[in-house]
């Protein structure tokens, strides 16, 4: 057991709960969890192996994609500590910094993954709207700069928010509800008024999550519209189906977030299990269903990925 202060602290530490009423399971269950993340890792490595290497997947989709892998990965090791932390060595507590530090790369990196989502849209709509200025719109520099400002817009946004969760003081047993440290989580344990602190992270999910959420539900109503003008059905569905691999990274993303800010409005009411397992869903599961999306619906990435295959065996052979 740990002891915990309930004594208001300026630098107090913060408790992770692991799953409720599983914790005599939490070696047995630490197995899936260090699979999953070990598959994440390894697919999203894969991505950028194979847009680094093949000739074929030097576009601007794929220039995106690696962005999005890159993303990826920096999510699974931001969470990784401190959730195998938990099922392994029953390392259950965090300081304040190690756990603001934490949330800032969770946050920075979630918005960074929105902002990059919006930009493949972008790519899509170029690519089906205005096939004919496609390289001249879609150019290197232009992918950089999207992918810069997908950056820069994360950071600068989320930065105030270390700075605001220091100014309060933390009083209570202060345990997280997730197995990682979230804003929403830790603003809910600060002790005084946490008005503007909460306002401000309303202006942040609406400057980020659902400013590209708009955007990018506008991209598809015209790229839908510009397909149903094309009349050539089979036109319109090769048109279409390479959007499926962009539409399946969004509701892989977007759904588990959705689903985690309704369970933290409605968190009394919800089972502790669920609440835990959604919460890890929302990291976890976006890096590790990404890589095997491409996979699956991305012809030029099964291409690529048949065409390693093939060198590795002929060179076993040899």
């Amino acid at each position: 057991m740990w002891s915990f202060n309930h004594t208001v602290s300026n630098w107090p530490t913060f408790s992770f709960i692991g799953i409720p009423g599983l914790e005599a399971a939490q070696i047995w269950i630490s197995i899936p969890f260090c699979l999953l993340y070990l598959l994440a890792l390894m697919g999203n490595a894969l991505l950028l192996i194979l847009v680094k290497a093949e000739h074929n997947l030097h576009e601007p989709q794929f220039y995106f994609l690696a962005v999005l892998a890159l993303t990826d990965l920096g999510l699974s090791l931001s969470t990784m500590p401190s959730v195998l932390a938990i099922f392994w060595f029953n390392v259950h507590s965090i300081s304040l910094d190690t756990c603001l530090t934490q949330m800032f790369f969770i946050h920075t990196l979630s918005s960074v993954e929105s902002g990059v989502l919006v930009a493949m849209a972008f790519d899509r709509l170029v690519a089906i709207c205005a096939p004919l200025n496609y390289t001249r719109i879609l150019t290197h520099s232009t992918v950089a700069c999207l992918s810069g400002a997908a950056v820069i817009r994360g950071a600068t946004l989320v930065a105030p928010l270390p700075f605001l969760l220091r100014t309060f003081p933390f009083c209570g047993a202060n345990i997280l509800s997730h197995s990682y440290c979230y804003y929403p989580d830790m603003l809910n344990l600060a002790c005084g008024d946490i008005i503007f602190s909460g306002v401000y992270g309303l202006v942040f999910v609406l400057f980020t999550f659902a400013v590209d959420v708009v955007f990018i539900l506008v991209s598809y109503m015209k790229i839908l519209a510009t397909v149903i003008k094309l009349g050539n059905q089979d036109r319109n569905w090769k048109s279409l189906h390479t959007c499926a691999c962009h539409l399946c990274t969004v509701f892989v993303f977007y759904l588990p977030l959705i689903s985690l800010a309704v369970l933290h409005h409605y968190t009394q009411n919800t089972s502790p299990i669920l609440f835990t397992s959604m919460s890890n869903a929302y990291l976890l599961m976006t890096p590790l269903l990404n890589p095997l999306v491409y996979s699956l619906k991305s012809r030029q990435i099964q291409a690529a990925l048949r065409k390693r295959f093939w060198v590795q065996r002929i060179i076993a052979g040899e």
